[in-house]
């Protein structure tokens, strides 16, 4: 075969591959990225669900079932997940994913285990819909753990106010939604019903550019609204108990599936426990307002507890600042720092310096009111 014939065939290929992927998001930058494993003979293609070691990949040539063990190193960080594009054998049985392209974005959680590692949700997501039921009493503080994750992902958050049918008062949903907004900056917040079919247009109209991935807890409406904004009842639908609002796990893996009116979805399972994992500056976006005020305290290392000519403390005496606000901003923060510490001497290092001055000035102080009550 001549140069000039091969070149068209490797166009040909490109093209077909373009043709094919691009509604699972291919575009030239994969291409490029994915230019040397092409030289190798291998086929690109995206991860659509990933379960005991094994994946389904969709590809040019269609779906294929493939082995993840040449990729699947001890580090859970570096595993394959749903939403990567990988690189996979043309043939073979069975056939193996060779390496997947560096990941843009990363949507990872801490997991429930005592070794304090970081478990990748789902990869590659340009918007993260938060869904929260308004079947059951707001957890503001759930929802802004939430955003701390999704902003650390690099992924744009939307909230998503599922069953907005079960709050008919206009009045009282547009409360309701300034409640979250107000815990949410940055963020839009959007009442969808999925029984009527409010709000669910805008929605569509938002995930028609990109991979979202929709997140929440068991018994948020996660797969009813994946349904209607497939057009289609393609994830089972589980009753929720009528006590306390909660739901048993429709879906068990991650699944991505290719929107008819464009863009792509990563359905998750119902999410128990939302752990962090180094996200302090998911953190700082979600509390915006604090992280300004910070700048005007007078003390640079200001705790915000009781130091003289602290902003945040002020804002919280004239009402511009939540209370639980900060209360939700110190939790995060401590729980963010005792997981980076598991894994960064230095910080454990500074924590142990920081607990022993604390302890110090407290002994002082006990034994300074001791001494004046005397």
């Amino acid at each position: 075969m001549s140069s000039s014939s091969a070149s068209q065939q490797s166009s040909s290929q490109q093209s077909s591959t373009a043709h094919a992927l691009s509604p699972y998001g291919w575009d030239d930058d994969w291409a490029a990225a994915f230019a040397s494993y092409a030289d190798q003979g291998l086929l690109p293609g995206r991860v659509v669900r990933v379960d005991r070691g094994q994946c389904d990949i969709v590809t040019a040539a269609g779906l294929l079932r493939a082995d993840t063990a040449f990729v699947t190193p001890h580090d859970p960080m570096r595993v394959v997940c749903t939403g990567d594009w990988a690189a996979v054998e043309p043939a073979g049985d069975p056939r193996f994913v060779r390496a997947y392209l560096p990941r843009r974005t990363a949507f990872v959680r801490n997991t429930s285990s005592n070794r304090s590692e970081g478990q990748i949700l789902a990869a590659n997501v340009d918007h993260a819909i938060i869904a929260v039921s308004l079947a059951a009493e707001l957890d503001l503080g759930r929802i802004e753990r939430f955003l701390a994750l999704a902003w650390e992902s690099g992924a744009q958050p939307l909230v998503v106010l599922t069953k907005a049918d079960l709050v008919p008062d206009p009045v009282g949903l547009s409360y309701l939604v300034q409640d979250v907004e107000t815990a949410a900056p940055g963020v839009q917040v959007l009442p969808v019903s999925s029984a009527t079919g409010d709000g669910v247009e805008v929605l569509r109209a938002i995930v028609s550019g990109g991979t979202s991935v929709l997140l929440g807890q068991s018994g948020a409406g996660k797969s009813t609204l994946a349904n209607a904004l497939l057009g289609a009842d393609v994830m089972e639908v589980q009753a929720i108990r009528d006590v306390d609002g909660k739901g048993r796990h429709t879906t068990t893996t991650r699944n991505l599936l290719a929107l008819p009116g464009g863009g792509v979805l990563i359905d998750t399972p119902g999410l128990r426990g939302v752990g962090l994992w180094d996200a302090e500056s998911g953190v700082g976006q979600v509390f915006a307002e604090i992280e300004e005020l910070s700048g005007q305290c007078r003390f640079h290392d200001c705790a915000h507890e009781a130091e003289p000519g602290c902003a945040v403390l002020a804002a919280i005496e004239d009402g511009s600042l939540a209370e639980r606000r900060l209360e939700s901003y110190r939790k995060l923060i401590r729980e963010n720092r005792r997981i980076v510490a598991k894994t960064d001497a230095r910080l454990r290092n500074e924590i142990r310096r920081d607990w022993r001055v604390k302890s110090a000035e407290g002994r002082a102080n006990y034994a300074a009111k001791r001494g004046g009550g005397r």
